[in-house]
């Protein structure tokens, strides 16, 4: 795994499913699996293969998040920032057709369920980075070529 950056509210999401899983999840599966295996003949166990599987997907991401947590870089906001794109900066931007969106520029573990974030390696993140508000910048991807205006930029502070 690469060291990535992290805003520190994502850096907290993961210390909150740490948390769950270690002190919520994993014991109520180990119980299960304790229960299932006391039934005797483990070989057509559904509940115990199942809850052995659920397991061991568990420990598997504890030992990524434990790894993770230690890893990622924190980027906390700094006023250094102001009037450019960053890390961390939510950006309102609008396309040559008119399509708007308000994004959010993060690492990539804080993708997941987040429809309005991207990665800061994605092609239309590094185009903006740096930035300021009415600039333009061109972003170009496997279908088409799209200009994008910048028309707000806000940090979580």
């Amino acid at each position: 795994m690469r060291t990535g950056m992290i805003t520190p509210e994502g850096l907290e999401k993961l210390k909150e499913e740490l948390n769950f899983l270690w002190k919520v999840e994993r014991p109520e599966i180990t119980k299960k699996v304790s229960w299932a295996a006391s039934l005797g003949d483990r070989s057509e166990n559904a509940d115990y293969h199942y809850n052995k599987k659920r397991l061991r997907e568990i420990d598997r991401r504890i030992l990524y998040l434990r790894k993770c947590i230690d890893d990622f870089k924190v980027i906390h906001y700094h006023p250094h920032q102001e009037g450019k794109v960053g890390f961390g900066a939510w950006i309102d931007i609008e396309n040559n057709l008119g399509l708007r969106k308000r994004l959010r520029i993060v690492g990539y573990e804080e993708l997941i369920g987040m429809k309005d974030y991207i990665s800061i390696d994605s092609p239309i993140a590094q185009a903006l980075l740096k930035k300021q508000v009415g600039d333009e910048v061109e972003v170009e991807t496997p279908a088409t070529t799209l200009t994008w205006k910048i028309h707000n930029i806000e940090y979580e502070k």
